[in-house]
């Protein structure tokens, strides 16, 4: 996974997320902000948990996962994947969960 900030303070944290053939983050929540994704290259699949969800963005279509809910993005294409992702508003934390 490749990573490259565009944005970065105190309470806000913008950055482009490229996924790998057949790569995913691991199963995560965080405590205060929310995630924005916008998928930019490829297929990316974002999944959550409790309650079970799963939402493949192409190019162009976004989607966000509040704070406290557990969550994966996952790239859901045979090449690498793109995706912008905004967090915020608050502290960043990244809580792995099984």
């Amino acid at each position: 996974m490749d990573n490259r900030d565009i944005i970065r303070t105190n309470n806000v944290l913008v950055r482009i997320m490229k996924l790998e053939k057949g790569s995913s983050t691991e199963w995560h929540y965080h405590t205060e902000v929310t995630d924005f994704f916008v998928g930019l290259q490829g297929l990316v699949r974002v999944e959550a948990r409790n309650p079970d969800e799963a939402v493949t963005l192409h190019p162009g279509q976004r989607s966000e996962i509040a704070h406290h809910h557990i969550h994966r993005v996952v790239n859901a294409y045979d090449g690498t994947s793109e995706y912008l992702l905004a967090q915020g508003i608050g502290q960043y934390d990244f809580i792995k969960s099984p």
